[in-house]
């Protein structure tokens, strides 16, 4: 029997499948040479590349915060320091229950939970929770054993004076950069170069090892001594913040100055804050007003007027002119002096403060003379303290005759503290202005000096002789008969000058009913050691710079006398001190007898405008009774109009402005609950 399964021909899949097979074999060997060429590709040509990202899994540059440089008093005390603080960080994507963690560590913190969640839901692998934390509460967050927490060091500045010379040294934020004064106007010398180094972490993104350590001198900033010294600076502001709470003033300024080399050994300012809790500061009372403000200075600016026509030959110290009595009218304006003198000399002159005779002084000299006396005792002119903003001022020429008489007593210009009181200190070094100077030396850590400040002569303004008569005429100024008794020291000459500037008014374009109060002297007067001004704004309970300023001096002045030892004065003030206001010419010189003790003066504009024919100022009738408001301006020749019944609440115009005869005043009444 035939086997038909042995004839059978082959069937057509099995010849295709040795043709799979081949393609199969064929599509392995293509894929293992793709493979083996990508290997070669990441292995030859992007070598680097994988080696980086592979770094960066297990491998941080760790940025190390430089330490900020140190701030010194002259002798050394430091006014700012760095210290290292905990700050402490979380890695939100480790928490179990961001909100939870949230507000247990918010309530470790004591610090609002909505914000700090809002904080970490925003990041995704890190989050500040505290910078520059206290130990303790680095200690609470640590006792959360939250997962994903980490505490790094950051350096924090710290103030361990706390108040003292704070408007000075200034202060910084919280990423360590100068925000305010000296920290700011010296960033770049006192930040130091922050350092980077390479540290490991584990899967978790846990610091485990940082390689190496840097000498913390190569990552410090420089250090800054000061001329300031710290026993006076606090006096200063001592004896600063007594004179203007007893005024009930808004603020006040005190500047120390050594006259023989610029050197500003006290920078006070009124209100004080605590740049360790700035926050707890208002902005302006952290402005550092001697040396940024520009204000009217008042009469403390006549000596340099006298000092200018003597040096100009325009008068002689046996000069005397006639005060009008009290009042002297200069075109539509009248000038008005607080008391009424006859015939007087420089010396009275500058003893009583008359304002009438500065301006007949200033006549003598001229526009040009004054203004350029004015320059060379370097007003309108920035000092160069290094601190940002500081005020420079201005002294317009003074075209009209008013304007004349008004610059020469300390109206119609502006100056800044440091600037009167480096003036002053041309005077009490003989006639030569030096620069005064605030920064005495910065250091780097490794003892390069990056900058030295030395004694630094500016001018001379005016001659030796000159500026030594003007001294001894000041010192009459705190004796018997001057306005600034109270100045007066038992053991020392001084010699100095009051002021007593009326505000400007922005608004009303004129000068308002408020003041600044000044004193400016030098001590011991026969060889001057130290220049100490003092000004406070807007006293209320007096606006005399006699008896609101005065006092702080005299006790800065025996504070510095004791701590510089300098020993008292060998020689009494001069005779002629003591009498130099007088009536007539002849009395006016040196030896006439003596004028009684002043009382204090009423409060009085310097400058007054000058009623013209027909015109008539308003009276004040605010808070009067309506038939009384009525009579008053019917006596002065107004015409009332009254609003309401009760009493005056308000009336228009206002009281003081000068009008025409017959004007209509309009009065508002109204009755007081």
């Amino acid at each position: 029997m035939r086997d038909f399964k042995a004839t059978r021909a082959p069937e057509p899949n099995a010849k295709w499948l040795k043709l799979r097979v081949r393609l199969l074999f064929g599509l392995f060997l293509l894929l293992l040479g793709v493979a083996f060429g990508r290997a070669v590709q990441l292995q030859v040509f992007e070598q680097e590349k994988l080696r980086g990202l592979a770094q960066d899994q297990y491998v941080r540059q760790i940025e190390i915060p430089a330490r900020r440089g140190d701030i010194f008093d002259r002798r050394g005390a430091p006014l700012a320091q760095s210290v290292e603080v905990d700050s402490i960080w979380v890695d939100p994507s480790l928490l179990p229950d961001v909100k939870q963690a949230s507000r247990a560590m918010a309530k470790a913190l004591k610090v609002d939970a909505d914000e700090l969640f809002a904080r970490l839901t925003r990041a995704k692998r890190f989050a500040w929770v505290k910078r520059q934390a206290k130990p303790a509460e680095v200690s609470a967050i640590q006792a959360l054993g939250l997962p994903g927490l980490g505490f790094t060091k950051e350096p924090k500045r710290f103030y361990p004076q706390r108040e003292l010379g704070a408007h000075v040294v200034g202060m910084v934020g919280m990423d360590g950069k100068g925000l305010e004064g000296l920290e700011l106007a010296f960033e770049d010398e006192l930040s130091g170069q922050n350092s980077r180094m390479s540290g490991f972490r584990d899967a978790k993104g846990r610091k485990l090892m940082v390689q190496g350590a840097m000498d913390p001198l190569e990552r410090q900033g420089a250090a800054v001594t000061l001329t300031l010294d710290r026993h006076l600076q606090y006096v200063a502001e001592k004896s600063l913040s007594k004179a203007v709470e007893e005024a009930r003033g808004i603020a006040g300024m005190v500047v120390v100055l050594d006259p023989k080399t610029g050197e500003l050994l006290a920078l006070a300012n009124y209100p004080r804050f605590n740049p360790n809790t700035p926050e707890a500061s208002s902005r302006a009372g952290m402005r550092n007003r001697a040396a940024l403000d520009t204000f009217e200075p008042g009469s403390t600016t006549k000596p340099f007027v006298v000092a200018t026509a003597l040096d100009q030959k325009a008068i002689t110290a046996d000069s005397t002119f006639f005060c009008e009595n009290g009042a002297w009218r200069v075109g539509r304006h009248v000038i008005n002096d607080h008391g009424s003198h006859g015939w007087m000399a420089p010396r009275g002159i500058l003893q009583t403060s008359s304002n009438i005779c500065m301006a007949k002084i200033a006549q003598q000299l001229g526009r040009e003379k004054m203004v350029a006396g004015y320059h060379a005792f370097g007003f309108a002119e920035r000092t160069g303290l290094a601190l940002p903003g500081e005020g420079r001022g201005v002294i317009p020429f003074p075209k009209a005759e008013i304007s004349l008489a008004t610059q020469s007593f300390g109206q119609g210009m502006t100056a800044t503290a440091v600037q009167i009181a480096a003036a002053y200190g041309a005077l009490a070094n003989d006639g030569v202005l030096m620069r005064p100077y605030l920064v005495s030396r910065v250091v780097d850590p490794d003892g390069v000096v990056l900058l030295e400040n030395r004694p630094t002569e500016v001018r001379r303004a005016v001659s030796a002789k000159v500026a030594r008569e003007v001294v001894g005429m000041l010192e009459s100024v705190v004796v018997k008969g001057g306005t600034a008794t109270r100045a007066a020291m038992e053991e020392y000459r001084v010699a100095g000058k009051t002021g007593t500037a009326q505000k400007a008014d922005p608004v009303a374009r004129g000068y308002s009913d408020k003041r600044i109060a000044s004193f400016a002297g030098v001590v011991p007067a026969e060889d001057p050691r130290v220049v100490i001004l003092v000004v406070v704004d807007e006293p209320k309970t007096d606006v005399y710079g006699g008896f609101v300023a005065a006092p702080a001096f005299k006790e800065i002045a025996t504070a510095a006398m004791a701590h510089l030892a300098v020993p008292p004065s060998r020689t009494v003030a001069p005779g002629g001190a003591v009498a130099a206001v007088s009536a007539t010419p002849a009395a006016a010189k040196p030896g006439a007898t003596k004028a009684p003790e002043p009382t204090r003066p009423a409060l009085e504009d310097a400058v007054t405008e000058a009623p013209e024919p027909g015109t008539v100022r308003v009276p004040d009738v605010q808070g009067a009774g309506g038939r009384e408001a009525v009579v008053k301006l019917l006596a002065a020749a107004l015409e009332p109009q009254v609003l309401g019944s009760g009493r005056v609440v308000s009336q228009t115009p206002a009281a003081g402005a000068l009008v025409e005869k017959g004007a209509r005043v309009t009065l508002e009444l109204a009755t007081r609950q």
